[in-house]
């Protein structure tokens, strides 16, 4: 960090530590650096300063504030009267609150701000940790680490890898430590719901089931507790977090069901501060990751307090914390990591899911996980679409190769192979085997044939193609792509990360940003409907739909994923993902979309064709009818709230508008829904159907 500063520079440390205390704090290498370089030492606690304030964890005023203060670029007067101002001018369209809070903050800073008197001598005995863990493999620490810690220009172009593959799973030797509290386990409280897990956007708590004898050499503040499943009698539960990898958010205390009698602002989970649990914890999570993953064959994966024992091949993204997106993503990773193909669309979900050095898409003890690739906003659904014609016609020539190959590998073989059932957990298993016992008989066998076919045998297991990307991607620059790639009848599943606004680019307005939202190029509040992408999806007739939102419910979020992946042709699901651009309280978030659903603002439906082969209605509308007004909804939110400061008349009005298409969107939903299939008004019937209207 010292490297660049100059003899006599000013360093500027965040610290919660004291200016009496914080030089016996600091590693060996930046005490050298700063006696060397005589430099000025200034610290602030300024996540303090922003707690006391009003702020959260928001710091950007206050440092800057240190910067005037300290550089003296400008008289001082002078300096914070110009940053006053520009609170006043960047702020004000958002309220006197937020105004106040950083004008508060300007003041507390000056302060809290001291120098630090640099002693002529070294102290400190702690020496700085490498960028990697050591536990690290080598490449990831000499040159994935060499760029993480911001020298990959010294890395010679020999040290890369020769084909400009990477390594997969290695956002796990970060280790940020970026946390000032971090979430820690009540044993005597938890209900084991599971919700904690689902709901971590960065897979930082983990659930394992395991047998009593793993517990053998666990270190003494290891946690554990007897499962209460009744499959899992006599087993052991561990709720477990990575302490270095949490970012703190609180999402997974907001969701907890469980309440302390005794002490009821206390939960299952509850947030704690992190220093003095970081190297118990850090033991504590190296322990957890040696005890086996429970067999996915005795995991019943459709309710929420079993299905997250399953191992997430999706963990420690470099995602805002709190994301509503990476939850669902962890979700798909969970389910059907050990087999998926991902195509993922130019967005937030590309910069957290594979942005050098690191990724987060990892693979398990077996070596299988997600194979993920990234590709444009307007060809990612044709990219994915390539994944599916591609595995379809290896995987045909592959059962033509079996075919051919009867004799010598045997009638039998060539029958479970070809014809056995790859529904479920146990099924895919049992197909895998199968698959190891081709490979062992093709071993033998020195034909072309039987080569192909070994080359191939894997594609012979059930693949699940997966086309990721934002709304941005699906309602505007890549809907062409989407539309043709569901119009194909092919087996793909979309998942749309819907966080109404271009999240990664700046906040522009897309086609998914609903009515009296504020964004880039809707300043006086997006005049207009949001595009409804589901109910143009439902016109195929032949595609399962889905509208999730996790926070409100989560077993039909659970449901719909199973549902869609389990379908022979096209699903899209559209995942209600909160967005710190939306200027809420992250902690909270999850409980907005709770309120989302409860206003009728977002709709909970599934549509699945295979209903209508059946004789029933293919729409099951999932949410109930709204019990909340959409104001409530919309005074949770800054995009929102920021209009009736800057546009107060135009605001009403649009407020007005946007309870009327929640109204309008659930009668139409609801009618569509209850209407019997094949239904056929009389000649001279007038049916009543619901037009949803707006200005």
């Amino acid at each position: 960090m010292l490297s660049a500063l100059v003899s006599g520079g000013v360093f500027l440390l965040n610290s919660p530590f004291n200016k009496d205390e914080v030089w016996d704090h600091l590693p060996r290498e930046v005490q050298t650096q700063l006696i060397a370089k005589k430099a000025r030492f200034f610290i602030i606690d300024a996540y303090q300063v922003a707690s006391d304030t009003g702020m959260g964890s928001r710091m950007n005023t206050i440092l800057q504030t240190c910067f005037f203060a300290i550089s003296k670029v400008l008289p001082s007067e002078q300096a914070i009267e110009a940053i006053r101002q520009s609170i006043r001018d960047t702020y004000g369209k958002k309220g006197d609150e937020v105004v106040q809070q950083n004008l508060h903050a300007v003041d507390e800073t000056l302060s809290h701000l001291f120098e630090v008197s640099v002693p002529d001598k070294v102290t400190s005995h702690a020496e700085m940790p490498p960028a990697f863990s050591p536990q690290a493999p080598q490449f990831e620490r000499d040159v994935l680490g060499v760029i993480y810690a911001g020298h990959g220009d010294e890395i010679p172009v020999s040290a890369f890898p020769v084909d400009g593959t990477f390594p997969t799973g290695t956002a796990k030797w970060e280790k940020r430590n970026i946390a000032l509290e971090i979430p820690a386990w009540d044993t005597k409280i938890c209900i084991q719901c599971g919700k904690c897990a689902l709901v971590c956007p960065h897979a930082v708590i983990r659930i394992k089931v395991y047998d009593s004898k793993q517990l053998e050499g666990a270190p003494a503040t290891f946690k554990s507790s007897d499962t209460r499943d009744k499959e899992w009698q006599g087993l052991k539960y561990t709720i477990q977090v990575a302490p270095e990898d949490c970012t703190g958010c609180g999402i997974c205390v907001d969701i907890c069901p469980a309440k302390n009698k005794s002490e009821t602002r206390l939960k299952a989970i509850n947030m704690v501060p992190q220093p003095p649990l970081r190297e118990p914890e850090r033991e504590n999570w190296d322990f957890f990751l040696k005890i086996p993953e429970l067999d996915r064959r005795l995991i019943k994966n459709t309710n929420i307090r079993q299905q997250q024992i399953q191992e997430p091949l999706f963990e420690f993204s470099g995602a805002c914390s709190g994301c509503g997106e990476t939850p669902y993503l962890k979700l798909v990773s969970q389910l059907f990591g050990d087999r998926s193909v991902i195509a993922n669309a130019t967005g937030c979900s590309s910069i957290y899911g594979g942005n050098l050095p690191t990724t987060p898409w990892a693979k398990n003890l077996d070596g299988r996980g997600p194979a993920w690739s990234n590709s444009l906003f307007e060809d990612n659904a044709e990219f994915g679409l390539g994944f599916r014609l591609s595995i379809d016609k290896q995987t045909e020539f592959a059962r033509e190769l079996v075919r051919r190959q009867a004799a010598s590998i045997g009638d039998e073989l060539v029958t479970a192979l070809l014809e056995s059932p790859q529904k479920d957990e146990s099924d895919i298993y049992e197909q895998r085997q199968r698959v190891e016992l081709l490979k062992e008989k093709l071993k033998g066998l020195d034909s072309p044939d039987a080569k192909q076919l070994l080359a191939l045998a894997d594609m012979l297991v059930k693949k699940s193609v997966w086309i990721v990307g934002g709304d941005g991607w699906a309602y505007d620059i890549g809907y062409g792509g989407l539309d043709h790639v569901i119009a194909s009848g092919r087996n793909v599943n979309l998942l749309v990360l819907d966080t109404e606004v271009y999240s990664n680019t700046g906040g522009q307005a897309s086609k998914s940003t609903p009515r009296a939202a504020v964004a880039k190029f809707a300043a006086g509040g997006k005049p207009g409907l949001k595009k409804d992408l589901g109910l143009m999806a439902m016109a195929y007739g032949n595609v399962y739909v889905a509208s999730v939102a996790m926070g409100a419910k989560d077993e039909h979020t659970l449901k719909a994923f199973l549902e869609a992946e389990a379908y022979d042709g096209p699903s899209i699901i559209i995942a209600y993902s909160h967005c710190i651009a939306h200027g809420i309280d992250m902690t909270t978030a999850m409980s907005d979309q709770k309120v989302a659903v409860d206003s009728g603002q977002w709709l909970l439906y599934r549509y699945h064709p295979e209903r209508a082969l059946a004789g029933e209605n293919p729409l099951i509308l999932d949410s109930r009818t709204p019990t909340r007004k959409v104001k409530d909804y919309l005074l949770q939110q800054t995009r929102f709230k920021m209009l009736q400061k800057s546009h107060p008349e135009h605001a009403k009005v649009l407020w007005q508008e946007a309870q009327q298409d929640a109204e309008a969107r659930y009668r139409l939903y609801e009618y569509m829904a209850q209407r019997r299939p094949q239904q056929a008004a009389a000649p001279a019937e007038v049916v009543q159907i619901p037009v949803i209207t707006g200005k």
